[in-house]
């Protein structure tokens, strides 16, 4: 019996689904080394699976990652889907305000970066080392999180509590002083958003240096739990705090509102997406992994 023969677009889709599958993400120029694709026949393949929901770009660097959604078993996290979620909605604020906005999520005795908008920004030129994905900034000092602090459960919060309290680290030692970090999170309950510690300059973490910036930041409530928080960042010297909560603090909330309804799957984008175009057999409907 005569060998049935392949479908070479098919195979190439394939190919570049598998390459995806073996990291957590990739860039155009690794998924070209990994499958021996041209790059326009990649480019090509790779924006027929974002269409169908099966990759998507990180806003932060153009790395490509298959999505929660494609049901593609690969080495995950449970913050990869809120990075997803998050992407497009952090794009599209940074084009309304223009100022850019970053997602954090808890890892630890920090919380680390997992998107980010400044490539975006009109306003802001940062060295690749202070914009990267995995960047980690402390709980206790920084907008993101005393926002996600204030509003995650108390259990949750006192977990995270007890763990800094063990830190030798100058950022965590506000942890010990427990009456002052429960008038910290009352006072950001009360805002709606987290600030900087007005002792805190920002920098590398672990490294304070001055970069010149302020910002707010808002938890990814939904319900009890917390997925994260996102901020908006300006120009310490063109706005201050009540100025851009002013203007901005509505779209901030928007944003996170939208981010928390696409986890959850509840954005038309994302919650039920037809894998077969109508009219071309049977409908394959992939109800989407974002439910908690």
């Amino acid at each position: 019996m005569a060998k049935a023969e392949t479908i070479r677009g098919l195979r190439r889709g394939l190919l570049v689904l598998q390459a995806l599958q073996t990291s957590s993400i990739l860039s155009l120029h690794e998924l070209h080394l990994a499958t021996d694709i041209p790059k326009p026949s990649l480019l090509r393949i790779l924006h027929t699976l974002e269409e169908f929901g099966m990759v998507s770009r990180r806003l932060a660097d153009g790395h490509y990652r298959v999505n929660t959604i494609a049901h593609v078993s690969r080495k995950r996290d449970r913050y990869d889907r809120v990075a997803e979620a998050a992407a497009p909605v952090l794009d599209r604020l940074c084009q309304k305000v223009s100022w850019p906005s970053d997602l954090f999520v808890p890892a630890g005795d920090h919380m680390e970066r997992r998107e980010t908008s400044r490539q975006q920004s009109p306003y802001f030129s940062h060295p690749s080392y202070l914009t990267r994905i995995g960047q980690p900034v402390n709980w206790l000092m920084t907008g993101v999180g005393r926002a996600y602090l204030a509003f995650c459960p108390a259990k949750e919060r006192e977990a995270i509590l007890k763990t800094l309290r063990k830190s030798d680290q100058f950022e965590d030692q506000l942890a010990r002083d427990q009456r002052k970090v429960d008038r910290i999170l009352a006072e950001t309950r009360d805002r709606g958003y987290g600030t900087r510690d007005s002792g805190f300059i920002g920098g590398v973490y672990r490294t304070p240096t001055d970069d010149g910036l302020a910002g707010m930041a808002v938890p990814l409530l939904d319900g009890t739990r917390v997925y994260g928080s996102i901020n908006i960042l300006w120009i310490r010297t063109a706005l201050t705090i009540e100025e851009s909560a002013a203007r901005y603090l509505a779209d901030l909330k928007a944003a996170a509102s939208e981010i928390v309804k696409s986890i959850q799957g509840q954005s038309a984008a994302v919650s039920r997406r037809p894998l077969l175009r109508p009219g071309r057999g049977r409908q394959v409907v992939a109800r989407s992994p974002f439910r908690p």
